[in-house]
């Protein structure tokens, strides 16, 4: 029998050794800490009983991934649930942009600028599941939907800055913005409208859920789907060398580039060692979970229904505070993303304490401390905030990077996400997957088509694989 080992154990990883193992392969997966899910791991770091995501905790593209919706991962105990309202980006005196999965409903409180979000994100929701067939591929493939993925592609290609002109209220630009901002990039960049358009086209497709119990749910149910195929786990595991794992037929990893390289050694070929050593990582993030009391006091009520907070200010303040940390300096008043999961999952709260996830973007490898940063930043939205907070619980770049060695200088995205690793990661390669080492493969986020929980990347990376 063909067998394969996979190293490392988030939704990457393992989706390729699902893939695999469906195909009759027996495969192992090795993981270096003492829990699996890399990225998608739940925790309670604050107080006894109380559940905070570790790190991603919303999944718009893992509710609307084609290979995770194709794995019946509700046998397995996954279940998905959703918040009153999706998306909220308060603004100063009480103001909001707020999203629904319902376009219409969110168009009709944007005004003016309603009929043009409506035309906009009502044909891209319609068209998710087509367009998801071709942009979680690698780029240098035949299209599916080449009409619809080339109107998609024109739009992304516009820098953020520029595509928001098109709507005139504030609500509507930051509301955008927001969204944009989740590449970790500079909104005046090319293609810097991409991550914006996608997943605002997945909110109004499938909604922006949660996975009930934690995150962790996620990958734990992958797992079990994984053991029924006869697949194995070993955690507390670490591979320094690919001699260590005695010859298997293929190996996955689900590691960043500068891992690879350690691992791989003289083996990866002089031209791959080249490309991956120049990979760039982008800014970081860094992460507070707070346990607190009762809700966060919002000033605008509906905020205080959505399960995703966008905290930023307007348009302009968000593309400044992204300018900044790609230069490397923090911001006074940094983007901030507030997880209120427990509204749509309040098995995660214990009585009237709750748990708010957060993180604000700083400059890659920030050695500093943000954390009253994000406190202010909210307390701008949500004055007395700061007299609810009963515990805190601090992850810095460094910390992160220690929690998930992908995460190189706190870089959660694994990779910039500038023009050129959006449409060409790790390297520009036909097949981005193969490493040059025969039966060696990158499956990470460091793949296409790059960072979320979608798992797209190791069933990319398992095709490759597979031949």
């Amino acid at each position: 029998m063909t067998n394969a080992v996979v190293v490392g154990s988030g939704p990457n990883g393992l989706t390729a050794a699902i893939a695999l193992a469906e195909h009759g392969i027996d495969v192992r997966i090795l993981e270096s800490r003492p829990t699996i899910g890399g990225g998608a791991r739940s925790s309670e770091n604050t107080i006894p009983g109380l559940i905070h995501d570790d790190c991603s905790a919303f999944h718009p593209t893992g509710a609307g991934s084609p290979v995770m919706q194709s794995m019946g991962l509700d046998e397995f105990g996954l279940e998905w649930c959703w918040p009153e309202i999706d998306l909220a980006h308060p603004l100063d005196h009480g103001r909001a942009g707020i999203l629904w999965r319902d376009v219409d409903r969110t168009a009709q409180r944007l005004g003016p600028d309603g009929p043009s979000w409506r035309r906009l994100f009502g044909a891209l929701g319609r068209d998710f599941d087509d367009l998801a067939e071709d942009i979680f591929r690698p780029i240098v493939h035949i299209p599916a939907h080449p009409l619809k993925l080339a109107r998609f592609g024109a739009r992304s290609l516009l820098p953020a800055s520029l595509f928001v002109r098109r709507w005139k209220t504030p609500e509507a630009r930051a509301l955008f913005g927001g969204v944009a901002a989740h590449a970790f990039n500079p909104l005046t960049t090319p293609l810097s409208s991409s991550v914006g358009l996608l997943l605002t086209a997945a909110a109004h497709a499938y909604g922006w859920p949660v996975a009930k119990g934690g995150t962790g749910a996620i990958t734990q149910a992958m797992a079990k789907k994984l053991t029924t195929l006869g697949g194995t786990i070993e955690t507390g595991v670490t591979v320094r060398d690919i001699a260590e794992l005695d010859n298997p037929d293929i190996v996955m990893l689900d590691t960043a580039p500068d891992a690879a390289i350690r691992i791989l050694g003289d083996r990866l070929p002089a031209h791959v060692r080249h490309a991956y050593s120049r990979f760039r990582y982008g800014p970081a993030a860094f992460k507070v979970d707070f346990a607190i009391e009762g809700d966060v006091p919002w000033t605008n009520e509906l905020v205080r229904r959505a399960g995703t907070v966008h905290v930023a200010g307007e348009f302009a303040e968000v593309a400044d505070a992204e300018a900044k940390i790609a230069r490397h300096v923090m911001p006074a008043q940094p983007f901030v993303l507030i997880g209120q999961q427990y509204l749509a999952d309040p098995s995660r709260s214990v009585g009237d304490i709750n748990p708010l996830w957060a993180y604000a973007h700083v400059p890659h490898g920030y050695a500093g401390d943000a954390t009253e940063a994000i406190i202010a930043q909210v307390e701008r939205f949500a004055p007395g905030f700061r007299n609810r907070i009963r515990h805190t619980f601090v992850r810095s770049t460094a910390d992160l990077e220690a929690y998930n060695a992908n995460y190189v200088g706190g870089d959660i995205s694994a990779g910039r996400n500038d023009a050129l690793q959006i449409l060409m990661r790790p390297r520009i390669a036909p097949n981005p997957y193969a490493t040059g080492v025969p039966g060696v493969f990158l499956c990470s986020s460091a793949s296409p088509p790059g960072g979320g929980v979608h798992g797209m990347c190791g069933a990319n990376a398992a095709l490759a694989a597979l031949g």
